[in-house]
Formats: structure tokens, sequence, C-alpha cells
């Protein structure tokens, strides 16, 4: 994919580059760019004066990316209905099983039970 920036010939100046398809009937032939500023046109991806994307300043690095949320402090973490094992989930909505209300999977309980490990059906159970 080319850049969406060009250096209008016809303005002089940078703009952002608009792509138009171009049909014969019901078939596309082709793509025609046109400049947002002026609206002057190029015929083809070749006569496009695309802007340089290597000449850009990089403003940003690595450094500037903001550290991942937290939503919930580690003491909440896992603490929340959505891990709890009264929990009960069906098409029309999410409810508590012990006090039998609608709820929400980031509701806070105070009567909160951590879900059971999942148990493998594949492991074999020796006794029988």
């Amino acid at each position: 994919m080319k850049a969406s920036e060009i250096n209008c010939t016809a303005c002089g100046r940078t703009a952002l580059v608009r792509t138009e398809p171009v049909y014969e009937g019901f078939k596309k032939t082709g793509e025609v760019f046109i400049c947002t500023l002026c609206g002057a046109r190029y015929a083809s991806a070749a006569e496009t004066p695309f802007a340089r994307a290597d000449a850009r300043p990089k403003v940003f690095n690595d450094d500037d990316k903001p550290a991942a949320l937290s939503v919930f402090s580690d003491d909440e973490r896992q603490r929340c209905c959505g891990w709890c094992r009264h929990f009960v989930v069906n098409p029309f909505n999410q409810r508590c099983g012990l006090l039998n209300r609608e709820t929400q999977a980031t509701d806070l309980c105070a009567r909160f039970e951590k879900k059971p490990e999942p148990r493998h059906e594949n492991t074999k159970d020796t006794k029988r």
C-alpha cells in the first residue's frame, strides 16, 4: 500500500491523497489519485508524487508508549464476580447464584468464592 500523503505538484503543498476507482462498465480498470487540498488528479500511482514515508521525522519512540493499564488493584484481581463460583451466565442475563440477583462480571462481592479448577476428562481415574 502506498503512503497516504503526496507532495502535490499543482498546489506545492503536502496533502492527503484520496483514491478513487475507475470503471469501464462494471469492471474496475484502475485508480485515480486526487489531492484533497486542490483537487489535482493523477492518473496512476506511478505519476502520483507520494511523500516518502522514511522522510518523516521520528517524533515518538518506544519509550513514549504508555504502560499497560491496570483496572483492578492487586487485592481485587480475580476477586470479581466473573471469577466467582456463584456467577451464572445465560443468554438473557448474568446472575449471582448465591444471592439470586442480577450482577455483572466486573462486580465485587464480599462473599466471593473462587471457581474450582476445571477437571480434564482425558485424565485416567485410578480409583474405580
